[in-house]
């Protein structure tokens, strides 16, 4: 029978699975975006990054009244249900896609 101690194999691989998941939780909480009244609001960089525009061309997108937004205080927020429905409003399908 073996000894199971703080040198075993088992006890060392348990180790560095629970520091794995303890990294990984903590890249998740990094990078977590609060929610309010179930809404998600994502900033400026984020809403860039994600629909890899400038965020030059979100100012325009904001000036020319594409894209609705908060402003408070000079930072800019997005609600991430009016991000998907501008996506969806314009989707375009294929031609193959009617056939």
């Amino acid at each position: 029978m073996e000894i199971v101690d703080k040198k075993s194999k088992v006890v060392a691989s348990l180790f560095r699975t629970l520091d794995e998941l303890q990294e990984a939780i903590g890249e998740a909480f990094k990078r977590r975006t609060p929610h309010l009244n179930d809404e998600k609001y994502l900033s400026n960089n984020e809403v860039s990054k994600l629909l890899r525009l400038s965020t030059r061309t979100l100012q325009d997108w904001r000036d020319y009244g594409v894209i609705s937004y908060i402003q408070i205080s000079g930072k800019i927020l997005y609600r991430q249900s009016d991000i998907l429905k501008l996506l969806e409003d314009n989707f375009e399908k294929s031609w193959r896609e009617e056939e």
